[in-house]
């Protein structure tokens, strides 16, 4: 029995030893199956079997471009849906907002959206009607006045420079580019789109006018009304044509708005250039060669009207005169002679009553001032009798000494004539030189004649006009220049007056750099003196 039962241990142990064999072959069988499959005819980069490795990598990235394209497309396709439903909670809370949205005197949302524009519409009018667009603004002195700045197309010529700002500049800003071209286009629109208001005929088709392009834009100006909005001018002209179109806009701090819009023929305009003088003959052969080149040659629509004081030099005025009239074959000029002391109110007072033919345009000039035959264009559309004077702020040259004392001579006047700091500056506390017609000047009453030798009488004809209903256009032209000349300043002179002429004096002598530069002299010779010893001291070593 011991024996039987040590035999049945034994099958039963190896029993147990198979079944483990087995279950070992049946784990070993399911690893291999369960293993990742490799192509047998793969090989790394590198190795025997390269070529079959590059199909291998392209099929793979092939693989994985299409399934990224099959991403992105899904991602697309639940984008747009999401846009869609999105729009379709937008329309549902708009329709819900409009359902809870009252009525006000029977009229819905729409109705108050329309009533909302026309109360804003009636509001920009209203900033039109308080700004000195069409009337103007009586004020209570010279400093209340809100000049203009002038452009064209290229640049800007503006009165508040300091040390980043230029007399004459192109708009640097971009801001301030987009709103000169915004400005001349919305000019253009108006030209070549008229409304019946503008006078227009009705049967006039496109074909039948005449377009602008910004080719035809000549010059604007603009200023800014800090409780109102910007004003601004704008002037365009044909090249083959007399007429010029005259747009007026204004922006209230919102979108521009026209204001008028005319066509202006000044081609019959006669301007009488009124010239006070007494001595410096010279200084009036200069001016006369001016006058010829500009009013004779150019304009030809000019009378000249020289009011002259005293006997010393008289006959050389009247040479040249004749002078010029033999030569040129003008004749249309006018010598006032007065035997007595200078004052040039006085002496334009009588030149603008010595004329007997009506209305006329009066040029209250300067012996010592330059001007263009644009200029002489710039002074008839910008006065109007009983509504415009005009006040063009001069550029004033300095001293050609200083200026170009790097030079053996000054170089000839033409060439000075540049609008950059160092040459001159924008003369804006003077208002000799003005642009008005004769009835304008007649009303107000004229100069104060009362005011005896230099200044003062300019300035009170000025405010006369400041505290009546007429527009003063104040603003600096590129076509007016004042020449330098040496001032004296007389002992006769009351003390404001001495004080006046003493200022302008300095500030028409030099730039505030060039006078540094000659109230420091002795300093920088005494450095270049210093320089040139220790120059000399080392090459002696």
């Amino acid at each position: 029995m011991p024996r039987r039962g040590f035999v049945i241990q034994a099958r039963t142990r190896w029993l147990l030893v198979g079944l483990a064999l087995l279950f070992s072959l049946v784990l070993l069988m399911y690893l291999l199956e369960c293993a990742p499959q490799t192509d047998g005819n793969g090989s790394l980069p590198g190795v025997v079997g390269e070529s079959m490795g590059k199909e291998y990598y392209q099929a793979l990235l092939q693989e994985q471009e299409e399934h990224y394209q099959n991403r992105a497309t899904s991602l697309k396709r639940q984008i747009a849906q999401l846009k869609q439903e999105l729009q379709e909670m937008s329309d549902k809370l708009k329709s819900l907002q409009e359902k809870k949205t009252p009525k006000v005197n029977g009229m819905n949302y729409q109705g108050t959206k329309e009533q909302t524009s026309n109360d804003l519409l009636e509001f920009l009018h209203s900033q039109i009607d308080k700004a000195e667009v069409s009337v103007g603004a009586k004020l209570p002195s010279e400093y209340g006045v809100i000049p203009f700045e002038s452009f064209t197309s290229m640049k800007v010529f503006q009165l508040e420079m300091g040390l980043t700002r230029h007399p004459e500049e192109k708009p640097v800003r971009k801001d301030k580019r987009d709103e000169l071209v915004e400005v001349i286009e919305a000019g253009l629109e108006v030209i070549n789109n008229p409304d019946e208001e503008d006078g227009q005929d009705e049967d006039d088709g496109v074909g039948d006018r005449q377009l602008y392009s910004e080719n035809d834009f000549i010059e604007g100006y603009y200023r800014t009304e800090r409780d109102k909005g910007t004003q601004y001018e704008l002037f365009y002209k044909k090249m083959d044509g007399m007429e010029y179109r005259h747009v007026t806009l204004f922006r209230p701090f919102g979108p521009l708005m026209k204001v008028k819009s005319e066509t202006v023929d000044i081609s019959r305009s006669i301007i009488n250039v009124i010239v006070p003088l007494a001595g410096r003959t010279e200084a009036f052969a200069q001016f006369m060669q001016n006058f010829r080149d500009v009013c004779i040659h150019q304009d030809k629509r000019v009378h000249l009207t020289v009011v002259y004081f005293g006997q010393d030099g008289l006959s050389e005025v009247k040479s040249i005169l004749e002078s010029v009239a033999r030569e040129t074959d003008f004749h249309n000029y006018t010598l006032v002679s007065l035997n007595e002391e200078f004052n040039r109110g006085r002496g334009l007072d009588m030149g603008a009553r010595a004329w007997e033919k009506g209305e006329v345009l009066m040029f209250f000039c300067d012996v010592d001032v330059y001007f263009t035959a644009e200029f002489l264009n710039s002074c008839r559309l910008n006065a109007e009798p009983g509504k415009k004077v005009f006040y063009p702020v001069v550029f004033s040259l300095y001293n050609p000494a200083i200026v170009y004392a790097n030079q053996d001579i000054p170089p000839p006047v033409e060439q000075q004539l540049v609008h950059k700091k160092d040459s001159g500056f924008w003369r804006d506390f003077g208002f000799g030189m003005t642009c008005q017609y004769r009835t304008d000047f007649l009303t107000v009453g004229g100069f104060d004649l009362e005011v005896k030798g230099w200044g003062g009488e300019d300035v009170h004809l000025y405010r006369k006009y400041l505290h009546g209903e007429l527009m003063v256009i104040r603003t600096p032209v590129p076509g007016l220049f004042h020449l330098w000349h040496e001032k004296h300043c007389a002992d006769e002179l009351t003390p404001e007056q001495y004080r006046m002429c003493i200022q302008s004096k300095a500030m028409n002598e030099a730039s505030h750099s060039h006078l540094g530069m000659l109230v420091f002299r002795e300093e920088i010779e005494a450095h270049l003196r210093k320089q040139a010893y220790r120059t000399n001291s080392e090459a002696a070593r």
